[in-house]
């Protein structure tokens, strides 16, 4: 624990699952000791549940429509069963508490690994995993950076240790605020749009989390994605960035709409100092 500091904390975004918090049995499972807050809004009929299950000390509660109010949201539905606002406001609440950094996860991870060529192999020291990626945080001029995710991998692994978005988990910075954008889609949204003015999003693929499938869970954003669909999720990124992002099929085992970024496009690139031309008098 000593490895990390007193303002550091994980954030657990969650909605109407007081009795189904797996994240949170996850962390303790895997190590973390640090500091562990929920935040939960104000139209969550849960939320005395939450109380009852965590502490009132640990249950942070916002006032969904105010947040909502100052998002862009990008729709007209008027619907707020969406993590955007949580998102938003998790600055506020760490300003609020004394929390300089922190990590925001969704309820739904069942697994933190190290990632390797072989496979990934379970962490059993999430505090001296989340010092290591703070640390880098904190050292590099960055946004934001995430766990890589499973599907990262398929096919093997790449090798290829950063990659440029950053999607499901956030370590943040009250001293670097961000604002998440759109309703549907945030994650992707966000390093987009902030991506193509200069802000820098990674993700770490030497740690992975892995969570329950999409839609697959009650509560939480899957009513909203089952009564507006796929396409609205992913088409909320074409609207942000029209000229760099479309809908396509993803090809899995469960086909669907998804988002297909062209990256060149999407954010400046970072070319070699070898290729830089000399100034001429």
């Amino acid at each position: 624990m000593s490895l990390l500091p007193d303002t550091f904390a994980v954030f657990i975004l969650t909605h109407g699952r007081p009795d189904n918090v797996i994240t949170a049995k996850t962390l303790a499972k895997c190590g973390y000791t640090g500091k562990l807050f929920f935040i939960v809004d104000n139209e969550d009929k849960t939320v005395d549940r939450y109380i009852e299950n965590f502490g009132r000390e640990r249950v942070m509660i916002f006032r969904k429509k105010e947040v909502a109010d100052a998002c862009d949201e990008g729709n007209n539905f008027d619907e707020r069963r969406t993590i955007l606002m949580a998102r938003n406001a998790c600055f506020d609440i760490a300003k609020a508490i004394g929390v300089t950094h922190f990590l925001q996860l969704d309820d739904d991870y069942y697994y933190f690994g190290y990632r390797f060529e072989a496979g990934a192999r379970k962490i059993t020291n999430l505090n001296a995993a989340f010092a290591i990626v703070l640390s880098y945080y904190k050292a590099a001029n960055i946004t934001s950076i995430a766990f890589g995710q499973g599907g990262d991998h398929i096919g093997g692994f790449s090798g290829i240790k950063l990659k440029r978005k950053c999607m499901n988990s956030f370590f943040c910075s009250t001293e670097r605020p961000f604002r998440f954008v759109g309703a549907m889609n945030e994650d992707v949204n966000t390093f987009t749009t902030l991506g193509s003015r200069g802000s820098l999003f990674l993700t770490f693929t030497g740690l992975q989390l892995d969570q329950k499938d999409t839609q697959s869970q009650a509560s939480g954003i899957t009513e909203m994605y089952l009564r507006f669909g796929t396409f609205c999720k992913a088409f909320t990124t074409v609207m942000m960035m029209p000229g760099s992002t479309k809908v396509s099929m993803m090809r899995s085992n469960n086909p669907r709409i998804h988002h297909s970024i062209d990256w060149k496009a999407t954010v400046p690139c970072i070319i070699r100092e070898a290729h830089r031309k000399a100034l001429t008098p």
